[in-house]
């Protein structure tokens, strides 16, 4: 059975008989977890196990745990900063800055590895023009040589743990003030602007093997009438096309107010993402709409999106333990929280 184009959530901090029933839908390829799915260390990873066990391939199991206020989870892991302080850092001591991305990269990265789930919804690539409240510090940086520069450490350090990264979310969230969980943004910038600016960290990085890219909840009404993660434009046009871009694409999550344009039902939405060019879409705290979608997409298969899926899973297997015992995380860790009592420190990453 190959991974299908759906990735959905799950209630609680366990699988319920009809989360193992949905799961084993041929249309599902993945699971995202949120904070509620989190209690402790153990029952994390007998979780992660129990659904990895249900199908062959293993489904992907993925998270948001980008740093600062998006970590889901935080007890028992290390706290990642917002990435806007590696930034703030940057301008005054740019090598510093990159170790830090980088170190902060592979902790995260390493640390969702030693649950064995396979990647985290990261790094941010917007740029902070400073109006957008959803963005904000998640951002690295005003500038998109430095959002480009950071990123690539800070993906960098994820590789080598074993993690997939995906970039978001393109083209770029971060010029207007509305939030696509709650609004309908739309971003009145001409295509040049926005080429030549927010495209720019994406455009680096792709060359560099950014191994996949969630699209924007926006609508850029001087470029396309479409939100760009429904936009063929916007995907296939620019993305694939010009930027020639071969990773996965996952939908922003098609319970977000952004995304009801694409239409009231759940398999419109689905239907319209992945006709745009997405690989996956993400239905989350909606079951009734998860089951909409998958019941409405009929016999989904697309053999180029099964194998940009199959390069999510993670690598580079290591249990709790081992990694408690690793030289690398200690230091890691150490000099991560010596850095968040006191920024001004210096140290020998």
């Amino acid at each position: 059975m190959s991974l299908g184009p759906v990735m959905l959530d799950i209630e609680g901090i366990e699988l319920t008989n009809e989360d193992r029933q949905v799961l084993q839908h041929p249309l599902v390829g993945g699971v995202i977890l949120f904070t509620r799915n989190y209690k402790s260390m153990q029952q994390l990873e007998s979780l992660v196990r129990d659904i990895h066990a249900l199908r062959t391939p293993r489904l992907l199991i993925a998270v948001d745990h980008e740093g600062g206020r998006v970590q889901r989870f935080r007890d028992g892991f290390s706290r990642i900063p917002a990435m806007a302080s590696f930034g703030e850092v940057y301008d005054k001591d740019q090598n510093k800055a990159r170790s830090l991305s980088n170190l902060c990269g592979w902790l995260m990265a390493v640390e969702l590895r030693a649950v064995d789930i396979d990647f985290s919804f990261a790094p941010v690539m917007d740029l902070d023009y400073g109006v957008s409240s959803v963005i904000g510090d998640r951002a690295f940086h005003s500038h998109p040589d430095i959002v480009a520069d950071l990123t690539h450490s800070f993906i960098k350090g994820m590789h080598e743990a074993g993690m997939a990264a995906t970039g978001k979310h393109f083209p770029g969230h971060g010029a207007i003030a509305a939030d696509s969980h709650t609004d309908m943004p739309v971003d009145h910038r001409v295509f040049d602007d926005i080429y030549a600016r927010d495209i720019a960290p994406f455009r680096k990085l792709i060359k560099k093997n950014l191994t996949a890219i969630m699209p924007a909840h926006v609508i850029y009404d001087q470029v396309d009438p479409h939100a760009a993660g429904f936009s063929e434009f916007w995907l296939k046009d620019v993305l694939r096309t010009r930027l020639n871009f071969q990773g996965v694409i996952f939908s922003d999550a098609l319970d977000m107010k952004g995304a009801s344009v694409a239409g009231e039902n759940y398999a419109d939405r689905a239907k319209a993402a992945l006709h745009a060019g997405c690989d996956m879409v993400l239905i989350c705290n909606n079951r009734e709409g998860a089951l909409q979608a998958l019941n409405g997409l009929g016999e989904y298969d697309d053999p180029v999106s099964h194998v940009r899926l199959a390069r999510m899973h993670g690598r580079h297997p290591i249990s709790w333990d081992k990694l408690r015992n690793n030289d690398r995380w200690r230091s890691a860790s150490e000099a991560l929280q010596r850095y968040q009592q006191d920024p001004s420190l210096e140290f020998d990453f």
